[in-house]
């Protein structure tokens, strides 16, 4: 059984060569029109005609293993052409299983990203200043963006000419900050310049602060539930 069904392939692999080589410059006297020039393809044809006839030679004994090893293959094949094709959407998507996943981490669309909230209610967010990594927390109570000095230093703020000239309430009490500008600040494809921010000494600040200086920058920014979701201006 198996040999005749090689035999029956093998038989229309050679009518459809003979078909093919038969439409090469042909003429249909009814139409007055000729067929394709296929003569471009025709080497393709003959290199997929053999490895073929290889193919089926090979597994002639085969041929139920051979096909079942081909359908894998073609499947393998299709799930990496459809995820090539809709790669912006599969990385969108995970992005979005990240953020879940991990308080702090930003997904990025455009000009929107989106955190999630961290088990102490807030939301953690990872920034960049000046392209150093520094871990801040959304507070919309903050009138500006506020750094330890670790994290000024960090980002390369100059620490050694720094006056500390604005007074301040912090959870710890009244204290004294630096002002500064940071040149540029990123949350994902969010990028901000010339940031006004503020350094306050480490004993009184805990947690780099993300504050309203880069908040009223943005279009807009909004809580739903669990998500925190900022869009930049075009």
């Amino acid at each position: 059984m198996r040999r005749r069904l090689l035999w029956i392939l093998m038989l229309v692999l050679l009518v459809a060569t003979i078909g093919l080589v038969a439409l090469h410059g042909g003429y249909d006297a009814a139409t007055g029109s000729r067929f394709p020039d296929i003569s471009a393809s025709l080497p393709d044809i003959a290199i997929i005609i053999f490895v073929t006839g290889m193919l089926l030679t090979a597994f002639r004994w085969r041929l139920a293993e051979a096909f079942e090893a081909a359908m894998l293959w073609l499947v393998i094949v299709a799930f990496i052409l459809v995820g090539y094709t809709y790669r912006s959407e599969v990385t969108e998507v995970g992005q979005r299983v990240m953020a879940s996943l991990l308080p702090g981490y930003v997904a990025s669309r455009g000009r929107v990203v989106e955190l999630s909230r961290g088990r102490g209610g807030g939301f953690p967010v990872t920034t960049h200043v000046n392209g150093a990594r520094i871990a801040m927390i959304l507070d919309t109570g903050a009138s500006a963006v506020m750094l330890t000095q670790e994290a000024a230093r960090a980002a390369g703020l100059p620490l050694e000419v720094l006056n500390y000239t604005v007074s301040l309430e912090t959870a710890n009490g009244r204290t004294r900050a630096a002002p500064v500008t940071i040149d540029r600040l990123a949350i994902g494809n969010i990028v901000e310049r010339s940031v006004p921010a503020l350094i306050v000494p480490n004993a009184q600040l805990k947690t780099n602060l993300l504050g309203m200086t880069f908040l009223n920058r943005l279009e807009s920014w909004q809580v739903k539930g669990d998500r925190l979701q900022m869009r930049a201006y075009p």
